[in-house]
């Protein structure tokens, strides 16, 4: 594999061959559309990526966030496919999510060759998590609940149903050895922000998301983690909650997270956009952003991103398959 130094070499040289007008490319007005409304990990990576961007120079205008929630992301799927298939101001806010309602045929007619995939900014862990005062105090417990009396427990998640948060806590049933998972009760909510709201309402008793969007509601008190699905402890602020796999119960769950470009945009501006993305994710200055937000390292960018998000769809396909989500 052909290292980032000599990527670097080579597109330097190549510039050097091609006129200035043809690497003219700036977005006049640069935009993120975050998949899901307020508070959740798309609108986590819009606004945290177009704000580290700007504050490091690598863009030089301010970029607009804009919440379009709704199926899953299949709603911000389809428009960009649809009505800005060739704008190339635009990103947009992906991550296992939208590889799983892609593997599930969940975006009528659409598929991931329809954009062209940009690059990652790092992975999330997911989590499992219940209201500060619930009386259930660890993962064997909730999942004993489960497994006891199914209809006394609704798990909320900002993914639509058979999305990647409902997949995550199915996985840990799973694993807890719930032979059939489809009696776990899911709700979903349109971004992990409202479904933790849910939560705190009383309204349902866990929550499955994200560790970027469970943060900032565990340094409040309103929600303690009582499993991340990571192989091993997180370090840092991190490494206080304990893993499923601790508490006897093998379940992993790592979501990445990067972008995806409208399929027609010109081969100017996704070489820009995934350059910018490249430089950022190199920085000390997002190196910090991933270890305050529980970010795990995943750097990839370009074809290679795409190859990769092309094996992530097939593998969620299989496991959609193994826990009778599709046929």
């Amino acid at each position: 594999m052909i290292s980032k130094v000599v990527r670097a070499a080579l597109a330097v040289a190549a510039m050097s061959l091609v006129p200035a007008a043809a690497q003219a490319f700036e977005p006049e007005n640069p935009e993120c559309i975050a998949p899901a409304n307020p508070g959740g990990g798309w609108d986590f990576t819009c606004r945290q990526v177009g704000k580290s961007l700007q504050d490091l120079g690598l863009i030089d205008s301010t970029m607009q966030v804009v919440n379009l929630a709704g199926g899953g992301g299949g709603v911000a799927y389809a428009a960009v496919v649809n009505k800005r298939g060739d704008d190339s101001n635009l990103i947009v806010a992906a991550s296992s999510a939208t590889a799983t309602r892609l593997a599930q045929g969940a975006y009528p007619g659409n598929t991931m060759d329809q954009v062209r995939w940009v690059g990652a900014i790092g992975a999330d862990y997911g989590v499992i998590a219940v209201a500060a005062d619930s009386p259930i105090k660890d993962l064997t417990q909730l999942m004993t609940q489960l497994k006891d009396k199914p209809s006394s427990i609704a798990v909320a998640g900002g993914s639509a149903v058979g999305g990647w948060d409902h997949l995550k806590v199915l996985i840990a049933a799973n694993a807890a050895g719930i032979s059939d998972v489809r009696k776990v009760k899911y709700i979903a909510f349109n971004g992990g922000g409202e479904a933790v709201t849910q939560l705190l309402a009383g309204s349902v008793q866990a929550f499955s998301g994200d560790i970027s969007e469970a943060k900032g509601f565990v340094d409040s008190g309103d929600i303690r983690v009582i499993a991340v699905l990571s192989p091993e402890r997180l370090d840092g602020d991190y490494a206080a909650f304990p893993t499923a796999k601790e508490q006897g119960i093998d379940a992993i769950g790592a979501n990445w997270r990067g972008f995806y470009a409208p399929k027609g945009m010109s081969d100017d501006a996704y070489d820009f956009w995934v350059s910018k993305i490249d430089e950022l994710y190199d920085t000390p200055q997002w190196k910090t952003v991933m270890k305050n937000n529980g970010l795990a390292p995943l750097d990839l960018q370009g074809a290679e991103f795409e190859q990769f998000v092309g094996e992530s769809v097939a593998k969620i396909q299989q496991i959609s398959r193994d826990i009778g989500i599709i046929k």
